[in-house]
């Protein structure tokens, strides 16, 4: 299933344990337009999606407190709502592609705020 294109307004649900990392990629997004919900981890983050059906986008970093990572929420969320686009965030280095649900994107840390808004509207460039 190829990634659709995220049109404005849409909602976005931010999944990140660092409150100031979670804070400002949420005013970044805002800044883009989009509807911003977050989560501090990945059972918040189910309970949202369970209760926003409007969620079109997952932005998840992988390493998170509990009993499901990053990783395994991604999955979750393709196989529970397959319409919802996933882009995973990390530093980890020995984070590999295969690792990845199908048609999710994942950008590495630090990112370029370009290289978020190119992983977003990949098809909004002048």
């Amino acid at each position: 299933m190829p990634l659709s294109v995220l049109h404005k307004p849409a909602t976005v649900l931010i999944v990140e344990n660092e409150a100031i990392v979670r804070l400002e990629l949420k005013a970044q997004l805002l800044d883009m337009g989009l509807i911003v919900l977050t989560a501090a981890d990945a059972d918040e983050a189910i309970v949202l999606l369970d209760a926003h059906a409007e969620i079109r986008l997952l932005l998840t970093d992988i390493r998170m407190p509990g009993p499901m990572d990053g990783l395994r929420l991604a999955h979750h969320v393709r196989r529970r709502w397959p319409p919802v686009r996933i882009i995973v965030i990390s530093g980890l280095i020995d984070t590999k592609l295969s690792q990845l649900p199908a048609d999710s994107i994942f950008l590495s840390k630090p990112y370029r705020p370009e290289g978020l808004s190119d992983a977003l509207f990949p098809y909004d460039r002048p």
